[in-house]
């Protein structure tokens, strides 16, 4: 991370919406497109979708682009419970090996 650049924040506004704001290239939108969050005028997440929605996504959002070296400030309160299991829109596991060998050896 370089000294002094800006970060991307994710926070939520006045209005209870939590939106992302600062420097963002196609790769940090197309990283908060896939946590869930929506650009029209501004890059927000859904409105009434419940808190722990908000929080679950926004801390998905957050890791993703920490991942990917973006200098990030997540607002506190939008970081989901350690315990939380990540969004449904995520690639399922694969079948545990023995049931895949089982079904090769039909």
């Amino acid at each position: 991370m370089t000294p002094g650049a800006e970060r991307i924040r994710i926070a939520r506004g006045r209005g209870g919406q939590v939106e992302a704001t600062g420097p963002l290239d196609p790769l940090a939108a197309a990283l908060l497109r896939r946590a869930g969050f929506l650009s029209d005028r501004w890059v927000r997440l859904p409105f009434d979708m419940g808190g722990e929605w908000e929080n679950e996504h926004a801390s998905w959002a957050a890791d993703m682009l920490t991942a990917a070296r973006y200098p990030l400030t997540l607002d506190p309160t939008l970081r989901a419970a350690p315990q939380s299991a990540a969004p449904d829109n995520t690639r399922p596991a694969p079948p545990p090996a023995s049931a895949a060998s089982a079904v090769r050896h039909r």
